[in-house]
């Protein structure tokens, strides 16, 4: 959520006033996030963020834009992008697709405790069940195939232990993806980069989910380790802490339980979702675009979480009527 698309006030305002959104009184510019243009809107009828799309093209975003709505009539607390006359959720400003979504309420948690945790698990499975019976579909954007495209791009960046470790992570991955095991995944859309800095909180009442440009079908159980992987981490170490592990998936699994096959799997997913997010941090750090605000995250976070779930594999146990 940075700025690489500079839109001036007039602007913002014209589409705001096209989408009958009120009048605009302030536009703020987003430094957080490295993806997308956002600006926070406020107009004399409410609260916005308005997006402009900088990777995203107007072939892929319907989905996203789609599934949120979706989601958001199914009553789970997410932005809802808002329709012109015609109904079209989709628009464009500085030649680029753009949309605007109402501004959750709350702020982060970004030293969440065990209850956070165990919120933003049942919700997520809600999430999960809400998006059964989604009609469209789009692939995870950014999994096994981008990272066999981009790891070959970022290793002149590494040292030789680095090397080592993203290549054997890389083909360790490559191997499950093979297996009859993955295959018995549930699947349906996902989040893919739910951190706390993508869900807000009133107290400690759970308000909504937010960024959903990375989704995509995949396994549930990818999106699990994803929030796993943040939510329940010592950020110094990248160790998993367990009481708020546990209380994640406990919560999580008490909403939609998880099968066998995901139990198994658990400790090969939390390895896969922090090879992701290394890659992507070693990309966006070493390969940056440019853009008026931009703040870029440390790819070392990721590689020692990475290392962390090599070394102390994880498994959830549930209570024994839960499981299946």
């Amino acid at each position: 959520m940075a700025v690489f698309t500079e839109v001036s006030f007039d602007e913002a305002a014209t589409l705001a006033a096209r989408l009958s959104l009120g009048e605009l009184t302030t536009l703020t510019g987003i430094a957080s996030g490295i993806e997308n243009t956002n600006y926070f809107a406020d107009t004399t009828r409410g609260r916005y963020v308005l997006t402009l799309f900088e990777r995203l093209t107007f072939e892929q975003l319907p989905f996203y834009l789609h599934l949120m709505k979706h989601l958001a009539q199914h009553s789970i607390p997410v932005p809802e992008p808002q329709a012109d006359a015609s109904g079209e959720i989709l628009h464009s400003l500085k030649g680029k697709p753009a949309a605007f979504v109402n501004r959750l309420s709350g702020k982060h948690h970004l030293a969440p405790d065990s209850a956070h945790c165990a919120g933003v698990g049942a919700m997520l499975a809600r999430m999960h069940l809400a998006g059964h019976d989604f009609p469209m579909y789009q692939p995870n954007l950014r999994g096994l195939a981008w990272w066999a495209e981009t790891v070959p791009v970022v290793l002149p960046f590494l040292g030789a232990a680095q090397h080592e470790l993203i290549e054997q992570e890389l083909a360790f991955q490559q191997h499950v993806a093979t297996s009859a095991a993955v295959a018995q995944l549930p699947r349906g859309p996902i989040h893919a980069d739910l951190f706390r800095d993508n869900v807000m909180f009133e107290g400690d009442e759970l308000t909504g989910f937010f960024d959903f440009y990375f989704a995509g079908v995949d396994s549930l159980l990818y999106d699990i380790a994803v929030c796993l992987n943040d939510w329940c981490i010592d950020i110094e170490s990248g160790r998993l802490v367990e009481e708020r592990a546990v209380a994640f998936v406990g919560a999580y699994n008490a909403v939609r339980a998880l099968t066998g096959v995901e139990l198994r799997l658990m400790p090969a997913m939390l390895r896969a979702g922090a090879l992701r997010f290394w890659i992507s941090r070693l990309w966006d750090f070493h390969l940056p675009r440019d853009a008026a605000m931009l703040k870029a995250h440390d790819p070392m976070h990721f590689e020692r979480v990475l290392r962390c779930r090599v070394e102390t594999p994880w498994h959830f146990t549930p209570p024994p009527s839960a499981a299946t």
